[in-house]
């Protein structure tokens, strides 16, 4: 591999162990997967935050690395925590969970990472220009950036990440090469998609056919362009279900007609989407009554909050109901007065965690309902939890009811492909 001469002076230890240690990592990776070289990154994303997670193990290696003085070099974010990092009480979360979260990210500050937790950094100020190369970790926050804003990042692990931070510098491999970004698969989508729950079944059925491919979707059925929320819960679910790490869509995404133009000198798998039945079925237990139900992963949108505000004024719930944000957004929906009314109604308005990373489990909720299929995929496995999956109204209704609400029961709940 072709090195710097700074990369050289960071190998052999010219800035210190814990700089040497990190270049190694970096270098090491590089190897393993052929890169020529390193380049340099605009940020980096951290995963592994949440002590849920990391364990007493993870949380020795990053106080180790602080205490030997690693500090990062670009703009490093976090991932969410195990908990919100002000109302960790009022989760139900115990305080020796929390004593050691706290732990984790005074770990991860004292090197100089920005305690953002969330998954959503381009949210709240950290969005990166097209053709950016990044040391991202998070999967979402991965598919966004390739995908929506076309940036370049690999699916980093926590710390590959992190040495990445220190070192300011990735291998050049996997999508951060041009011929890696082009199309393996070719979905062509003949059903209509009413919603963000759609587009999350539609993510994890292809991400379950596809695997870490780069699918090219082409959208046949008439409609408007995709939201943001709806980009977002396509990306994480072919990051749950599959590896997906970027994706295309004909007339929307930036590289769209860079991969359609690629799609001529290859012969990608074409798969045909007819409907959703079998990916809803697929993410829905047998369940009638809800005892918790959990909005945000990937992270809520402004637009997102608001909507379940208007969905739950001037009533009260029966099912526990979490709405997870940034605490940027969380802070621009309290002076919207959003969250205000949210909590009016019994609910909670958390920032710094999700439903997925949260110690769910150890609260005693039984069946849950979401309008993740990132959240609802894990969910049996992460949180050993039973789940209903389909729309924010279909949740919000759950959660005032306590009851699971038959499809057509709930305006703007409807799904031409369920």
């Amino acid at each position: 591999m072709n090195l710097t001469q700074a990369d050289q002076a960071m190998l052999d230890g010219s800035f210190g162990p814990v700089v040497q240690k990190a270049m190694r990592m970096v270098a090491a990776l590089g190897k393993i997967f052929g890169a020529n070289e390193l380049v340099p990154v605009g940020s980096a994303q951290v995963s592994g935050v949440s002590y849920k997670n990391l364990g007493d193990a993870g949380l020795e290696f990053l106080e180790e690395w602080a205490a030997q003085g690693a500090r990062v070099r670009v703009p490093a974010l976090m991932n969410p925590a195990g908990m919100d990092l002000e109302r960790w009480r009022e989760m139900g979360i115990s305080a020796e969970f929390a004593a050691r979260q706290q732990r984790v990210v005074a770990a991860l500050t004292t090197m100089g990472v920005t305690a953002t937790c969330t998954c959503t950094p381009y949210l709240v100020g950290y969005e990166p220009g097209a053709g950016e190369h990044l040391a991202w970790s998070e999967s979402s926050a991965v598919s966004y950036a390739n995908s929506v804003l076309g940036a370049r990042t690999n699916r980093e692990g926590g710390p590959g990440a992190l040495a990445a931070a220190i070192v300011g510098r990735t291998a050049a491999y996997g999508l951060h090469l041009p011929e890696r970004r082009k199309a393996t698969h070719l979905i062509d989508v003949s059903c209509a998609l009413a919603g963000p729950a759609d587009y999350g079944a539609l993510g994890y059925w292809v991400g379950g056919q596809v695997a870490d491919g780069v699918p090219y979707f082409r959208l046949h059925a008439p409609g408007r362009r995709p939201e943001q929320e709806e980009l977002m819960a396509l990306g994480a679910a072919m990051g749950a279900s599959g590896a997906v790490a970027l994706y295309h869509i004909e007339g929307v995404t930036p590289e769209a007609e860079f991969a359609r133009s690629a799609l001529k000198d290859c012969a990608p798998t074409r798969l045909v989407v007819r409907d959703l039945a079998a990916a809803f079925a697929a993410l829905n237990s047998p369940l009638e009554h809800i005892d918790f139900v959990g909005l945000g992963c990937p992270h809520c949108t402004l637009a997102d909050i608001e909507r379940v505000a208007a969905l739950v004024k001037g009533r009260r719930v029966r099912a526990t109901l979490w709405v997870t944000t940034s605490r940027g957004v969380a802070a621009r929906a309290r002076e919207s007065g959003a969250v205000d009314t949210i909590e009016a109604s019994g609910a909670r308005v958390f920032a710094d965690t999700c439903l997925v990373v949260a110690p769910v489990e150890e609260l005693g909720f039984r069946a849950m309902a979401t309008n993740s299929a990132k959240a609802a995929f894990y969910a049996p496995t992460h949180s050993r939890i039973e789940r209903r999956f389909g729309t924010l109204e279909q949740c919000v209704a759950a959660a005032l009811s306590g009851e699971w609400p038959p499809q057509d029961a709930v305006a703007g709940s409807g799904s031409c492909c369920a």
